[in-house]
């Protein structure tokens, strides 16, 4: 079962504690009357008066600690659709700019390993000419089948424009929403300038008895 083609077209806690402070609540003076009795012919009434000195209780400072829990919010979920990316239907595409691949390259053990690649001990994409592309599906895909053509001028004599072959590579599954960035890759001298143009991406949610990963490169007849 394949999903809709979409085809892209490119020219290259804190702790607040809070204190309840010491109170002291002495108690108040107490007056304390000693009476004597005289005979009554001498009768009179002393008064003592006899002040204590107050009690003082002391009461421990109690701290009592709010301990203020932060909620930790959870990580937003990924803006969907992507930005920048077009679609059709469940597939969305888009052709990512030279320090958007090298950014996603330093995430990307894959990619670096892919770009890492070495003809004649230079690195791929560096020596033939390459393109790249970000997918992704709303619903996940079993594997990606990617096409795209190679054109650019016949020869620095000749500006014509001209196919000069396709680019056919598999990828494996992804995830509903998962983004994968696929390189293009053909075997093309990267100094000729050509571009990789056309690109088309199959969703597919059937098995498949082709190699995963694949690329494959075929040079056009005229």
């Amino acid at each position: 079962m394949i999903r809709p083609l979409l085809i892209l077209a490119i020219a290259v806690s804190l702790l607040a504690p809070s204190a309840e402070a010491a109170s002291k609540s002495p108690s108040p003076n107490s007056k304390i009357s000693n009476v004597k009795r005289t005979p009554a012919s001498k009768s009179s009434i002393k008064k003592v008066a006899v002040t204590k000195k107050p009690v003082i209780k002391k009461r421990t400072a109690t701290k009592t600690k709010q301990r203020t829990k932060s909620k930790l919010s959870p990580s937003p979920s990924p803006k969907w659709p992507p930005k920048g990316f077009k679609s059709n239907a469940e597939v969305y595409a888009k052709i990512p700019t030279a320090k958007e691949l090298i950014s996603t390259a330093s995430n990307s053990a894959i990619l670096t390993r892919q770009l890492a690649q070495r003809i004649d001990g230079v690195p791929i994409c560096e020596k033939y000419s390459c393109g790249a592309v970000q997918l992704a599906s709303l619903n996940g895909c079993t594997w990606w089948e990617i096409t795209a053509t190679l054109v650019g001028e016949v020869s620095a004599e000749d500006k014509t424009i001209r196919s000069f072959g396709t680019i056919r590579t598999l990828v494996k599954s992804t995830a509903p929403k998962q983004i994968a960035t696929v390189l293009l890759i053909s075997q093309e001298p990267l100094e000729f300038k050509h571009a990789v143009t056309d690109i088309a991406a199959n969703c597919h949610h059937d098995a498949t008895s082709e190699k995963i990963p694949s690329t494959n490169y075929t040079q056009s007849g005229n």
